[in-house]
């Protein structure tokens, strides 16, 4: 029950001047080091695991979230990152975009949370789409797990 709330009510944990648990609960302790809030959504930043939950009716085309991504990159430098999105609520992808995401050097992969068999269906098409490694799976914390060993898989081979 607590953990809904959280996913739910992320913007009444964080505020720049509050000290306060991250608002995901993930199967290890990390620390929430960046907020973005934009107007397609917000970006969590656990130092080298980002992940995003878009705004209800949206739609994420590299158009919309270009700013989005440059503020992001410019934050993480030029350590490798995972992309988790968060599908907490309803919006729209457009998969032909992944092709700009993809020519990021340091994403090493994208992770889907999604619950439903919608969700999964929609996120197995997008995945057609992103030459880089990719997973569709049902929670943050398996998504977060993945994220950390793919990292450290990629460490050993740089």
């Amino acid at each position: 029950m607590i953990k809904n709330w959280f996913e739910i009510h992320p913007i009444f944990l964080i505020s720049p001047t509050m000290n306060t648990n991250p608002p995901h609960l993930f199967p290890e302790a990390v620390t929430l080091q960046k907020v973005f809030e934009m107007d397609i959504g917000t970006a969590y930043f656990y130092n080298n695991i980002v992940v995003v939950e878009a705004k209800e009716g949206v739609t994420i085309s590299y158009q919309t979230g270009f700013a989005f991504l440059v503020k992001g990159l410019q934050y993480l430098g030029t350590k490798p990152w995972v992309y988790i999105a968060n599908r907490i609520n309803s919006y729209s992808v457009n998969p032909n975009d992944y092709k700009y995401l993809e020519k990021i050097p340091t994403l090493k992969g994208i992770a889907i949370v999604t619950p439903t068999e919608l969700g999964k269906k929609n996120a197995a098409l997008e995945a057609n789409f992103f030459n880089k490694d990719f997973i569709v799976v049902d929670d943050l914390a398996s998504a977060y797990i993945w994220g950390r060993e793919l990292l450290n898989t990629s460490k050993k081979y740089s």
